[in-house]
């Protein structure tokens, strides 16, 4: 029996935050094919109380705890002329461990979850190589080179430069690269060398959405936003991470003054994980509440009257969108957010870009509670129609080589 060896950035347990939870589904259907084992990193003590879900799944894993200070990456990065992306997940034992499993399983495919871990594919490997790189991370450096300046436009404009070639370099190496949604795919492409554009394998694995789980019957709504006057306006998302956090504070600073012109008593809640001091010095004040990290967003979800994405940059498909989607919640969000998502604006969710519009946009919505209602459960409707991971995940036996296991695979 051939077995897969599946490395990834971060562990996929708990599936709370965007990668997490693309990993964790992924993860858990490789389970079901074959046996699996994993290399990975987790980030804090709330990842490694996850060990025994990952123990429960895989044949075999190597889960390190990732403490190389970003100062040390950074150093180790400039020595050797790579990207700080590709030093910060740098690891002897996590190396040590693929080493191990190759010369003594049978690994017939390695299925590489986000770029950073394509430096532990030896060349020698003759077995079969999935790259998800989920976005293109290197254009996402780019943008933040563009909006800084200094130091910082330094460091990104640098990043940005050798994760793209890495990135070309690891969809050389690859088999098949697999990007979120034909957006990031068509972009990966468009960057690629033209001289071998065309030999290289680019394909989409969408995200999915567990209807079964985000449904609103389900669940009550959070007690603690529900303390809140209303009505109630809702970000979510990982807080240490810059998209996220310009997001919340664009609102903070400018779209959530111009809502209070006609709805002073409107409150604006951030949920998620590792908000930064700046954030959490904001609760309290002006109608605005920092919440962190919670083990269900799905009450607070629930007790939100809208959700209020307006992300400047954003890559691939945004779970935050599905999710209050299949909350039946009334989504208000910038085309960026919407990308990759083939539901209809005006109809499942509401699109604008800049603040007036995303004010004006979430006001409406706000005081028309019919209008707000037929489009959450015209939201709900289309996820629960198009967007599932049973579906989208369907082709991962064909993807890893097992094209004749493909009918006992289903789900």
């Amino acid at each position: 029996m051939q077995e897969i060896l599946f490395l990834c950035h971060r562990v996929p347990f708990p599936p709370d935050r965007g990668d997490k939870i693309r990993s964790h589904h992924i993860l858990k259907r490789l389970a079901r094919i074959a046996q699996v084992h994993v290399a990975t990193f987790a980030d804090d003590d709330f990842d490694m109380a996850e060990e025994a879900e990952l123990a429960a799944l895989a044949s075999s894993y190597k889960l390190v705890r990732r403490s190389k200070p970003l100062v040390l990456a950074g150093v180790q990065a400039l020595a050797a002329g790579q990207p700080v992306s590709l030093s910060a997940f740098r690891d002897r034992s996590i190396a040590a461990y693929v080493e191990q499993v190759l010369a003594g399983r049978r690994i017939s495919a390695i299925y590489v979850f986000s770029g950073q871990m394509g430096q532990y594919v030896p060349d020698s490997f003759g077995g079969r190589v999935i790259a998800d790189f989920v976005d293109v991370d290197s254009a996402k450096f780019e943008a933040y080179a563009a909006k800084g300046g200094g130091i910082s436009h330094w460091v990104n404009e640098r990043e940005g430069k050798l994760l793209s070639e890495e990135e070309t370099r690891l969809a050389m190496r690859a088999d098949v690269s697999l990007f979120i949604a034909e957006p990031e795919a068509r972009l990966f492409r468009s960057r690629l060398p033209e001289a071998i554009r065309d030999t290289i394998d680019v394909r989409v694995l969408p995200n999915g959405i567990d209807s079964f789980t985000f449904d609103p019957v389900l669940v009550g709504p959070g007690t603690n936003l529900l303390d809140c006057p209303s009505p109630r306006i809702i970000f979510t998302g990982q807080m240490d991470y810059v998209p996220n956090v310009d997001a919340a504070f664009r609102v903070m600073d400018r779209i959530l003054p111009l809502i209070h012109k006609h709805l002073p008593d409107a409150t604006f809640h951030v949920v998620g994980r590792n908000p930064g001091e700046e954030l959490l010095n904001r609760h309290g004040k002006d109608g605005i509440y920092v919440w962190g990290r919670v083990n269900d967003i799905r009450p607070s979800l629930k007790a939100a009257d809208l959700a209020l994405i307006p992300l400047d940059i954003a890559r691939g498909v945004q779970n935050k969108v599905l999710e209050a989607m299949s909350m039946a919640l009334p989504v208000v969000l910038t085309s960026g957010a919407a990308s990759g998502i083939a539901a209809k604006d005006g109809r499942h969710f509401r699109i604008a870009d800049s603040d007036d519009e995303l004010a004006v946009a979430a006001v409406r919505l706000l005081t028309d509670h019919r209008r707000a209602r037929i489009m959450g459960q015209a939201a709900r409707r289309f996820v629960t129609e198009h967007v599932s991971w049973q579906s989208a995940l369907s082709v991962l036996p064909e993807l890893v080589g097992w094209r004749s296991r493909v009918m006992h695979d289903a789900a």
